[in-house]
């Protein structure tokens, strides 16, 4: 009798920490980019985030849902590319309209007519119907953004379709799926060596994308998850870590002067 109760409390256990894991995965990609958001409601301000950070996780996402079609995986990395590319429209959304606010301010303020020519300022349109390469991602519109991404969605979905029976096509989707996410955090890099600082960059953010990457590459592991996917996770982990050691390597040799001016706040004052 007492095996019989140890069994069905092991098993209840179990079942309790599988169900905390699979909501860790799918809610836990999500968790970082929160102070990010409250960041940039408050401060008004995108420039220390890169949206080439969301572009990455959408192209990521949108391949890594095409190639379950092709080789199951786990339902809790389904559910969280879901709702990743959920978050990420969110993220597009707010940037773009605090960008173009900015232009829009930065225009008047240097706008030195009359009040009734002050109305005529218009910020310049830049569309993704254009297909003008030198505004790529750096459209005007959250619209432009949603057909960039429905286009991609639909062009990827039809070739799986025609190449579906192809291992060599799914296995190179998957890895180019989890590939491309483990490239994440390569804008924010970047982004943070052409302005010589992490000034407006959440450091919360990062720090959550080490500990989440970590988390992730070990759930990878235990779930014998496909080899595309552990492999990218410590990729992923190494770029995080790259980011943190910008963090400190700027903080102790500043590259440009400190600015004063309230629109370029850290967001890692929070």
């Amino acid at each position: 009798m007492d095996e019989v109760i140890m069994d069905q409390i092991m098993y209840a256990a179990h079942q309790a920490v599988s169900w905390i894991a699979s909501l860790a995965i799918i809610f836990g990609g999500v968790v970082p980019y929160i102070p990010q958001y409250r960041d940039i409601r408050r401060t008004q301000n995108a420039e220390g985030f890169s949206t080439y950070v969301c572009l990455v996780l959408l192209v990521a996402n949108i391949l890594r849902i095409l190639f379950r079609f092709g080789h199951f995986f786990e339902t809790p990395l389904l559910w969280q590319s879901v709702i990743m590319i959920i978050t990420m429209l969110i993220m597009l959304n707010l940037c773009t309209s605090v960008r173009m606010a900015t232009e829009l301010n930065t225009k008047r303020r240097s706008f030195t007519a009359t009040d009734s020519k002050d109305e005529e300022i218009k910020v310049p349109k830049r569309l993704f119907l254009d297909f003008d390469w030198n505004y790529f991602w750096s459209w005007s519109g959250f619209v432009d953004y949603l057909q960039c991404v429905l286009a991609f969605t639909v062009m990827a979905a039809y070739v799986t379709y025609l190449l579906l029976d192809s291992v060599l096509f799914v296995e190179s989707l998957g890895f180019l799926a989890v590939f491309t996410e483990a490239m994440l955090g390569t804008p924010q890099l970047y982004c943070n060596y052409q302005n010589k600082s992490t000034e407006g960059m959440s450091i919360k953010m990062v720090l959550m994308w080490t500990s989440g990457d970590t988390f992730k590459t070990g759930y990878f592991l235990l779930t014998q998850a496909p080899v595309q996917f552990w492999i990218c996770g410590l990729l992923q982990v190494c770029v995080d870590l790259a980011i943190l050691f910008q963090v400190y390597y700027f903080s102790r040799y500043p590259q440009k002067p400190v600015s004063h001016t309230t629109h370029t706040t850290s967001a890692k004052a929070l």
